[in-house]
């Protein structure tokens, strides 16, 4: 795959990682872990990286989030972490995912863009579930600013390209 797409797919993506962090950052303490609202913020953040490091690990590894994070995403009954995580373990695993997202996507190659990727009973191929992350990152992005201005009257702007562009 030539640099170029690379770039232009990192920069996309990493706009998409980026709205999150912000919308993270923007999040007043008092919102983070207030239990009368469903779904809670701080978990709306938590699901959508807990999925950006699934997603991108391969698909044969025996997958395991970093500490102090578990598996229950994949829980299929819905069981919730057993506490509220801080911004800054949430940035630091956002910090891991857009690591993970910038090697794969700088490793990229055609064969490996067309390797089928399957989860419960979706088959896509792993260039398609790039643009599925990318199209994950953004819906609960916007799910949390949309939180962020009707509760604060204010949201981050929109992010136009990665802050840290690819340099191949």
């Amino acid at each position: 795959m030539s640099d170029l797409y690379k770039k232009i797919i990192w920069s996309q993506f990493g706009a998409a990682i980026d709205t999150l962090e912000n919308a993270i950052r923007a999040c007043p303490d008092d919102l983070w872990g207030d239990g009368n609202r469903k779904p809670e913020f701080w978990y709306i953040a938590y699901h959508t990286i807990f999925f950006l490091d699934y997603y991108l690990s391969r698909q044969n590894e025996d997958f395991r989030p970093p500490e102090p994070f578990t598996l229950s995403e994949l829980d299929p009954s819905g069981v919730m972490p057993d506490r509220v995580y801080s911004k800054d373990e949430l940035l630091g695993y956002l910090k891991h995912g857009r690591q993970k997202a910038r090697a794969t996507i700088e490793n990229m190659t055609d064969e490996w863009t067309a390797l089928k990727y399957k989860f419960v009973n979706v088959s896509l191929s792993h260039g398609e579930l790039l643009l599925y992350i990318m199209r994950h990152l953004q819906h609960h992005a916007a799910q949390l600013n949309l939180i962020l201005r009707r509760e604060t009257d204010s949201a981050p702007g929109w992010v136009f390209t990665a802050k840290e562009p690819m340099g191949l």
